[in-house]
C-alpha cells in the first residue's frame, strides 16, 4: 500500500484528497458517520479515516468485524492514511511507499489545540466528568516525527517526506515531484485538490511546554527546514536528534502516563454511572480507584 503518514493536523488528509484526485484508489471515508459538523470545520475536505489508521497488521487485517482481508499483492497502489504509531506497527509487507508530511511545530501545536477545543465543544460531557487529557502537542510533534525518522532508517522503506506549507505555497512544484516519485497519478487533477483556504489555523500564540528550551526549539525548526529544503539528515544532525530525544523521552513518558491515568479514571467513572443506571438509579458515592 501507499501509506500517507504524519502527525495529526499535518496535512495527511490533504494528501489523501490529492492522491484520490490523481486517480489512486483510496481506503477510508471523508467523514465517519459519528463525526459532527463542528469537527468538519477543522478539515472541510474530509479526514479519510479508516480502521487502518493505527496500522496494517494482524490486529486490523483481516478486519476484526467483517473478516475481510487486504492482500499486499492486491493493494499495492491503494492509498491509506496511517498515523506514525500505526506505520511503525505495520507489517513491512504492506508498505510499498510512504508519503510523509510535516508541519512546523509551533503551527502544529496551535492547530491541535484548536482541534481539541472543537472536540470539547462538540461532545456532550456528563456533569462531573473531566475533559480528555492530552500530551502537550509540541512534545507529541517531537515524539512522532523522531519516531518516523527512526523507523525509516531501521526498516528502509521508500519515504518521500515533504513540508506541509510548501504544498500550499508551491503545489505546482511539490505535487508533480511527488507523483513522479510514485510513478503514477494525474498531475492536473491532483493540483485541483489543493485548497489554501483549508488552512484553518495560522496564528501560533500559545504557551509551549517548558521542556522545549530555546536550543530544542531551534533544533525542531532546523529539522523542519531540512525537510522543506530536501537537505537530508547528516550523521552529526542525527546525533543531535538522538541526544535531544534522550532529554525529552522521560518528559514525554511522564505526560503519557498522566494522560492514561486521567483516561482510566474517566472510563471508570462512566462505567460506574452506567452500572448505576442499569440498576435503577442506585449510585455509589465513592468512585472506584482507577486501575
Amino acid at each position: 500500500m501507499l501509506f500517507v503518514t504524519g502527525t495529526k493536523r499535518s496535512g495527511t488528509s490533504m494528501w489523501m484528497q490529492v492522491l484520490r484526485a490523481a486517480g489512486l484508489p483510496v481506503i477510508g471515508t471523508e467523514f465517519p458517520r459519528d463525526w459532527g459538523e463542528v469537527i468538519r470545520e477543522a478539515n472541510p475536505g474530509g479526514f479519510f479515516e479508516s480502521p487502518l489508521r493505527m496500522g496494517v497488521h494482524f490486529g486490523t487485517n483481516p478486519n476484526p468485524r467483517t473478516g475481510a482481508y487486504l492482500h499486499p499483492a492486491d493493494t499495492t497502489r491503494h492509498v491509506v492514511k496511517v498515523f506514525v504509531p500505526g506505520l511503525i506497527r505495520s507489517d513491512l509487507a504492506f508498505v510499498w511507499r510512504v508519503v510523509g508530511t510535516m508541519r512546523p511545530w509551533r503551527e502544529y501545536a496551535a492547530s491541535l489545540t484548536r482541534l481539541y477545543t472543537l472536540e470539547n465543544e462538540q461532545r456532550v460531557r456528563p456533569e462531573g466528568i473531566e475533559p480528555a487529557a492530552h500530551v502537550a502537542p509540541e512534545l507529541e510533534w517531537w515524539a512522532e516525527n523522531y519516531s518516523l525518522i527512526g523507523d525509516h532508517i531501521r526498516r528502509r522503506y521508500p519515504l518521500h517526506l515533504v513540508a506541509y506549507d510548501e504544498v500550499l505555497a508551491e503545489p505546482e512544484r511539490v505535487i508533480p515531484e511527488t507523483l513522479s516519485w510514485l510513478g503514477t497519478g494525474d498531475t492536473a487533477s491532483a493540483l485541483s485538490a489543493v485548497h489554501g483556504e483549508y488552512r484553518t489555523q495560522e496564528r501560533t500564540v500559545w504557551e509551549p511546554h517548558p521542556a522545549i528550551t530555546p536550543d530544542i526549539a531551534s533544533l525542531c525548526d532546523e529539522l523542519y527546514q531540512r525537510v522543506r529544503e530536501r537537505a537530508g539528515l547528516d550523521e552529526a544532525f542525527v546525533d543531535r536528534l538522538n541526544a535531544t530525544n534522550t532529554t525529552l523521552r522521560p518528559v514525554i513518558r511522564e505526560q503519557m502516563e498522566a494522560t492514561h491515568k486521567v483516561e482510566r479514571a474517566r472510563r471508570a467513572e462512566l462505567a460506574r454511572r452506567a452500572r448505576a443506571d442499569r440498576a435503577g438509579g442506585a449510585t455509589d458515592e465513592t468512585p472506584p480507584e482507577p486501575a
